[in-house]
């Protein structure tokens, strides 16, 4: 597991890496020219984004698949977290972490969007769920052993064999207090 710290929260808090990061978690191992092409901007800028990525920790070079002439960049194995109790101490690393989060929030609330704009058989729409549960009470412990929980079960389906009708599924997981509304 790696964590975000505020250095590398400054190195990932970007619009174009973070947009990297993501099609490379979408499509996997990509090369400067393939994101180049599919985000619309020059190979140039899109290596040196690649290279900040690497230096953070975010990507690495996929050594099987490059040449002297052509480089891929992987996602690392593991998962990376972030605590942003972790980043108190650093009044800096505000802007980057309120760019960071939107972006995540931004990026969540729009892979919903698509997958209610598309077409799925009956037995995907039937196993797919759209929930909210609104009149939890926790404590900050409780909600943080909630998470975990919720986090140990999806894991456990990370590595089940996924059978041959298995598509690619997102889980998307939000929880946080919630102050009320005021009349």
């Amino acid at each position: 597991m790696r964590r975000i710290d505020a250095r590398s929260l400054r190195g990932v808090a970007h619009p174009l890496r973070m947009k990297i990061l993501e099609a490379i978690e979408v499509s996997g191992p990509a090369t400067s020219t393939t994101l180049a092409t599919r985000l619309g901007e020059n190979t140039g800028t899109i290596s040196w984004h690649l290279r900040l990525l690497a230096e953070h920790g975010y990507l690495e070079e996929d050594t099987e698949r490059g040449s002297k002439r052509e480089r891929w960049w992987r996602i690392p194995k593991g998962t990376t977290t972030l605590d942003p109790a972790d980043l108190d101490d650093d009044p800096e690393t505000s802007g980057a972490l309120r760019a960071y989060l939107s972006y995540l929030a931004e990026r969540y609330f729009s892979r919903v969007r698509n997958y209610l704009g598309e077409s799925w058989s009956i037995e995907w729409r039937s196993a797919a769920s759209l929930s909210d549960w609104r009149n939890l009470r926790l404590s900050p412990d409780q909600l943080h052993a909630l998470n975990a929980e919720l986090c140990e079960v999806i894991n456990r389906y990370e590595a089940m064999d996924p059978g041959p009708d298995a598509e690619r599924v997102v889980v998307q997981f939000q929880s946080f207090p919630q102050r009320p509304e005021e009349s």
